[in-house]
């Protein structure tokens, strides 16, 4: 039983072959309820310990909690400056497809900043998910990454340069390519009719609050969208209350969940 409530390392790879690394919390057991959680643009599956503790706490809900890096970042297989959002959708889906083969369900997709944009345009296309969560998720993509970008800064004009205030990334041209397929809010309309729950910090000062809303008007029924006053991007003294969103609205849907599956 204690083996239960540890968090156990996984490998699974990617249609491309590249081994991903991640996190699986199962206090629910084999066949319970899970949350795959989907880290941001530049962070990683442990979200610097918040996203452990927030699946623990998710366990005393009665959900398994499965985290990951996606590739090329943390201890994932593949290059940073290759990644692409239909990469990061493979990942995902290469996730989910664990989860179902374990035999937990139903399966729900929660998703930070990139991570967010990810899961929507996953679950648009892959009906085993019963519910995704957005938090502080772009939905205009080419304007969000177009304001950090310089360059090229190679002679091919292949290679690009983002500048954040966690330093600068390097990125292929073939990843703002690969943003101009994707139309989030008309994605987030397919995900119907399953639940979307959309949340947004008001003082976000790297995704303009405008997108969550975007992202929610294209969306159907059942949603719900959560402004959280003075949250800036990464929520650093609004978790309990993002949390506590989550768990609430896990909580509701699972049961339909459960039933979709």
């Amino acid at each position: 039983m204690a083996e239960k409530n540890i968090w156990r390392e996984i490998r699974f790879k990617n249609s491309r072959g590249l081994n991903l690394a991640g996190l699986l919390y199962s206090p629910a057991g084999p066949n319970g309820p899970v949350v795959i959680v989907c880290h941001g643009f530049t962070g990683g599956k442990e979200g610097g310990g918040n996203a452990k503790t927030m699946g623990e706490e998710l366990g005393t809900h009665g959900f398994n909690t499965m985290l990951f890096d996606f590739s090329g970042i943390g201890e994932s297989e593949g290059l940073f400056e290759n990644i692409t959002l239909s990469g990061q959708v493979d990942d995902l889906n290469c996730a989910v497809d664990w989860c179902v083969k374990a035999g937990m369900g139903p399966v729900f997709t929660m998703g930070r900043s990139f991570g967010g944009t990810t899961v929507i345009c996953h679950g648009a296309g892959d009906p085993r998910v019963a519910g995704v969560c957005t938090w502080a998720a772009p939905a205009r993509l080419t304007e969000v990454f177009s304001e950090f970008a310089e360059g090229p800064v190679d002679d091919e004009g292949d290679l690009y340069a983002l500048v954040g205030e966690d330093g600068i990334a390097y990125l292929r041209r073939a990843f703002f390519d690969d943003l101009q397929r994707y139309d989030i809010p008309a994605l987030a309309g397919r995900l119907w009719p399953r639940p979307l729950l959309v949340i947004q910090g008001e003082k976000d000062d790297v995704v303009d609050p405008a997108d969550a809303g975007l992202i929610f008007a294209g969306a159907g029924e059942p949603k719900e969208i959560l402004y959280v006053p003075e949250a800036d991007h990464q929520f650093s003294r609004h978790h309990r209350q993002v949390w506590d969103a989550c768990f609430a609205w896990l909580k509701k849907y699972a049961k339909k969940g459960a039933e979709h599956v």
